[in-house]
């Protein structure tokens, strides 16, 4: 899989003015899937203040006939987990302390992060999202069933993590909680989304 990088007036602004520093930034991952070319994910590397510090995504990966085969119900896992976003989190220079995704396949990413990875939740999307209070476990479908996330705030934010990883959520309650009154953790999603449209119709553009 290659990646596009930094594309048009994107790869400009991230020449300028930038100083990254490893320790106080936060990552954030995921994939938009587009009917026409396939998946594209996206990886955007934020400060404390919320501005960017790196910016990686790929080009469009769709997966082989052998491959949907073989990975069967798993393939979304593979897909989001080990063939993006592993791919994007090694593209960086910086190690944020904190993944956050908006994807619940993109969790399974974990293996490959020395850091915790979260999902945001968008209260929007969640069908009674008053039934789940902090701490209690949370059931998305899944393809080999429903899987059980631990729910947790930080904040205004609405986050949580595969009920086994809890030293996940510990850490990132104590690695967010300095900074999530002034950090939306699902605004920067929107970013990447319009960046990879950026992406996309250079892809288009130049074949």
């Amino acid at each position: 899989m290659h990646k596009m990088g930094r594309t048009g007036e994107l790869g400009k602004a991230m020449k300028n003015g930038i100083s990254p520093v490893n320790g106080s930034c936060f990552g954030f991952l995921t994939v938009v899937t587009d009917t026409q070319h396939g998946l594209f994910g996206g990886y955007l590397i934020l400060n404390c203040s919320g501005r960017p510090l790196e910016f990686h995504c790929t080009a469009p990966v769709r997966p082989t006939r052998a491959q949907q085969i073989l990975y069967g119900p798993t393939l979304e896992e593979f897909l989001f987990g080990e063939h993006i976003g592993q791919t994007l989190l090694r593209q960086s220079q910086l190690r944020p302390l904190v993944v956050c995704t908006d994807c619940p396949a993109a969790l399974a990413v974990r293996q490959f992060s020395p850091a915790p990875v979260v999902l945001v939740l968008d209260e929007r999307n969640l069908a009674a999202p008053s039934s789940q209070p902090e701490g209690k476990l949370m059931r998305i479908d899944g393809p080999h069933g429903t899987a059980e996330l631990l729910r947790f705030e930080v904040g205004p934010n609405r986050l949580a993590v595969p009920c086994a990883a809890d030293e996940d959520r510990r850490l990132a309650q104590e690695r967010l909680e300095s900074w999530t009154n002034s950090l939306d953790l699902l605004e920067p999603f929107e970013r990447i989304r319009q960046a990879i449209e950026e992406a996309k119709q250079a892809v288009c553009q130049y074949g």
